[in-house]
């Protein structure tokens, strides 16, 4: 264990309060998500099996992540788009609306009527820069429905939590050294 994932488990390895407290938050934070919560909930469970229950962390873990879903959906759009007129943030905004726009552009082409399966694969698959926030931003540049993108982000998010959790069961150490 190293790196970031140490400092959160020395942060919040207090009481088992703590550490959902913990998982919860890191399960918020863009890019490391789910991803990164997982594997530090197994850290929680193996340093106090007795307190800290992995079903009850994996709940803890998925709300988290989903919880900033519909706030990006509604509003990450508006504000790349106010700011991308602005002297400072202008380029930076303007550059992640028209990558947004093509990546978008690019996989309704191949998925045509699959935008639901494609969107779900892409949160659903734990690989660097996917997730809930980038399909949820995703979603809301092809102007995807709501409750349809809502849908297919939490079954991504499924998704990726079982991936994560059998990465960490067959091969701890070695998910943790990709992870962080």
């Amino acid at each position: 264990m190293g790196g970031i994932t140490e400092h959160i488990v020395q942060a919040f390895s207090g009481n088992t309060l703590t550490q959902y407290i913990g998982c919860f938050i890191v399960s918020m934070i863009p890019l490391i998500e789910l991803r990164g919560a997982i594997p530090v909930a197994y850290i929680f469970e193996g340093l106090n099996p007795d307190g800290f229950n992995l079903l009850v962390g994996y709940i803890i873990i998925a709300i988290g992540n989903m919880l900033p879903v519909p706030v990006i959906f509604f509003f990450a759009r508006k504000v790349l788009e106010w700011g991308a007129d602005k002297k400072v943030i202008g380029p930076f905004f303007r550059f992640c609306l028209e990558k947004g726009h093509k990546g978008g552009a690019k996989m309704m082409s191949k998925a045509g009527r699959g935008t639901f399966v494609a969107l779900m694969l892409f949160v659903g698959i734990p690989l660097p820069g996917t997730g809930a926030w980038t399909g949820t931003l995703a979603a809301s540049l092809l102007d995807m429905k709501f409750k349809e993108s809502i849908v297919a982000v939490m079954c991504g998010v499924a998704l990726a939590g079982i991936i994560v959790g059998v990465l960490c069961t067959l091969g701890f150490g070695a998910w943790l050294g990709i992870a962080g």
